[in-house]
């Protein structure tokens, strides 16, 4: 017999009732999936600017100097050169080279950090950082006291100067201390979905508060996890669980430019060992037909040479689009190939990424 383990709600799950959505249960927490259609959802967040509930991540509280106490070991990229009120991010590994999860590192102060994780890998993610810092270090879970929204969409700045103003100063991969209703808030801006993007990282028992000052302004939407992954294989962003996990090296799974080979971090030796036979690949329909996750993908000869991690229809390009590993041999951009199963296979281009081109995402 199964046990049905309860989920996480995040500050905002009535409110996400009460406008409507239509809920799921998403990485152990009750998240909105949709509010409107996934088009009309598309439709705002690209054309003006959209609020997403991510309370759901994880934030994990550091201090202490990032060699002195392990903290620069776990992180495959270069973060001790940082400066102050910058984010970068990475990935961690486990001792086979297989990714433990993406995450953005924050740097608050000199030896002051924050770490933002996956929500499904909160707990894991945690001991893997309790078991590798040493005495040196100060770690604190406080993935349940920080609350986590985003605003995202070219308007997204215009919006949140109001609320908090001086955010205008924020360039790319930048963050800083600022009030909103006299309530005090980490915001940065870094953005998943393609456009100008910020996040606002808060106190969870102020969290409702700050969500109804934003919905106040006539042009902010809600939006929910629906359109959220469509926005982000747009863009051709890896998601844990789809393009990243524990078997997947961050060759496989095109990080390497977030991995500093020059250090020693975990897993280093097992990752760098060799050239992955396979990596991953972009490919665009050649119809309106949306590829699925677990769909084969066969070169020009219909021989199977891959498998898709991620698929959807894009509304930007009126097709189907995919995220799948490939053989390295087949990726050129142009290369026709095929996705689906041997009973039905449909027609694809292997493309370069990313497949939307016209974001406000460092406007």
């Amino acid at each position: 017999m199964s046990v049905q383990v309860p989920l996480h709600n995040t500050p905002l799950a009535d409110e996400h009732v009460a406008l409507g959505a239509k809920m799921v249960g998403f990485g152990g927490w009750n998240m909105p999936l949709q509010y409107e259609s996934i088009l009309a959802e598309w439709d705002h967040n690209r054309k003006t600017v959209s609020i997403f509930d991510c309370s759901h991540m994880g934030e994990f509280l550091i201090k202490g100097d990032a060699k002195a106490c392990g903290l620069d070991s776990i992180v495959t990229q270069t973060i001790v050169d940082m400066p102050v009120n910058t984010c970068r991010y990475g990935a961690m590994l486990n001792g086979q080279g297989g990714i433990i999860d993406d995450l953005i590192v924050y740097r608050k102060a000199p030896e002051d950090w924050m770490i933002v994780v996956n929500a499904a890998n909160i707990e894991k993610n945690a001991q893997h950082f309790r078991d590798s810092l040493n005495a040196n270090a100060q770690f604190e879970d406080a993935s349940f006291k920080i609350a986590k929204l985003d605003l995202q969409g070219p308007q997204s700045r215009d919006v949140l100067k109001v609320l908090a103003p001086g955010i205008e100063k924020l360039s790319y991969y930048t963050f800083d201390q600022f009030q909103i209703n006299d309530i005090p808030c980490l915001i940065s801006r870094t953005g998943y979905t393609g456009e100008l993007g910020f996040e606002i990282y808060c106190p969870w028992e102020k969290c409702k508060e700050i969500w109804k000052s934003f919905l106040a302004h006539a042009t902010v939407k809600p939006t929910g996890l629906g359109v959220r992954d469509v926005l982000r294989v747009e863009m051709c962003y890896s998601l844990y669980g789809h393009e990243l996990d524990e078997s997947i090296s961050p060759l496989e799974a095109g990080l390497d430019k977030f991995i500093d080979g020059k250090k020693d971090f975990i897993g280093r030796q097992a990752a760098l060992a060799r050239p992955p036979e396979r990596s991953i690949g972009y490919f665009i329909s050649a119809s309106r037909k949306s590829p699925r996750a677990g769909n084969k993908i066969f070169d020009s000869g219909e021989k199977e040479m891959g498998v898709v991690t991620s698929g959807t229809f894009s509304p930007a390009l009126q097709v189907g689009i995919g995220i799948g590993f490939m053989s390295r041999t087949s990726k050129d951009a142009g290369t026709g190939i095929f996705f689906g199963d041997e009973k039905s296979k449909s027609a694809a281009t292997v493309a370069k990424r990313p497949f939307y081109k016209n974001g406000s995402l460092k406007s």
